[in-house]
């Protein structure tokens, strides 16, 4: 039985959920989704992976939770339940000192909001909780100088949030939060698929459309996936094919509502950060800026060197 409990980093994310265990790394990357039993006091059923199999697939006393909509807490108590079971998941629970914990929040939440998460942790079991902002956050794991009188702008496209930010001297000099992310992008997949070919698909299908062959620029090959769904004409299943080019016209207006919140920052920006931010570029992080070709779509409307 150990003394103190390893100090934990969590990313709880609208989508997925990270935990870093210091000197471990990386220990957990699952989805931030919840199955309960309705008809039993709400009694969890699975947690992560194994809940997000269950997705679309529950029956009437089942229930899938997702527990953050858009970097909020939607429900409380599943959150706490949630970050209980991917720190017992991570470390065991035989320490008699629990673990400090150190969460990431979207810049847009409130006080009263940001306050949620830090007593969520607390009410899993956490010692003490330390916030971040997520930009600065991933700043810092870029190796980015934070800390220094020079200016570096991070775009973290997330599932629930878009998190634009300036860092300077150790703070956020000038920031936005756009609730358009990853879960939105699905939904512009599902939108399409529906005007366009009159079949739906679930949540997933979409996902994977997305992770695929989804693209916001022009691929120099076109990419095709073959996906199965409901036809709205007839109501049976229906295989059919869509292609990378119908992924940025489906993609279109999430990816300008994010350009234009970049531009709105850099537009509110002191001119001399604006210098070096020019210099040193921008940097995409989160799952969502790994949609194929988001830099070369920033780059392009910036004009200013950009990463992921």
């Amino acid at each position: 039985m150990g003394f103190v409990a390893h100090d934990l980093g969590v990313d709880l994310g609208t989508s997925n959920t990270l935990v870093y265990v210091r000197h471990k790394g990386i220990v957990i990357n699952e989805p931030t989704i919840v199955v309960v039993d309705s008809t039993n006091e709400r009694r969890v059923r699975a947690v992560g992976d194994d809940a997000k199999i269950m997705l679309g697939r529950t029956t009437d006393g089942v229930m899938a939770v997702r527990p953050m909509r858009e970097g909020v807490i939607t429900d409380f108590d599943m959150t706490g339940i949630l970050i209980q079971f991917f720190m017992r998941k991570a470390i065991g629970s035989s320490y008699l000192l629990r673990p400090r914990l150190f969460l990431s929040y979207p810049c847009s939440i409130s006080a009263i909001e940001r306050r949620a998460v830090g007593e969520a942790a607390k009410y899993a079991g956490a010692r003490k909780v330390f916030l971040v902002e997520k930009p600065f956050a991933a700043a810092l794991g870029c190796g980015l100088p934070v800390f220094e009188p020079n200016g570096c702008m991070v775009v973290d496209i997330g599932g629930g949030t878009a998190d634009i930010a300036v860092i300077s001297l150790g703070g956020v000099v000038e920031s936005a939060s756009i609730k358009i992310a990853g879960d939105k992008f699905d939904e512009a997949v599902i939108k399409y698929i529906r005007r366009k070919h009159n079949v739906l698909i679930g949540e997933r299908t979409a996902e994977e459309l997305k992770m695929t062959i989804g693209c916001v620029f022009p691929r120099p090959e076109e990419v095709t996936m073959d996906i199965k769904g409901r036809c709205l004409m007839t109501g049976l299943p229906r295989v059919f094919t869509v292609s990378s080019s119908e992924m940025i016209e489906a993609f279109e207006e999430p990816s300008t509502r994010i350009l234009e919140a970049i531009h709105g920052v850099l537009e509110r920006t002191p001119p001399e950060l604006v210098a070096d931010i020019s210099t040193n570029g921008i940097v995409m992080t989160g799952g969502g800026s790994l949609i194929w070709g988001f830099d070369k779509l920033v780059e392009s409307h910036t004009g200013i060197e950009t990463h992921v």
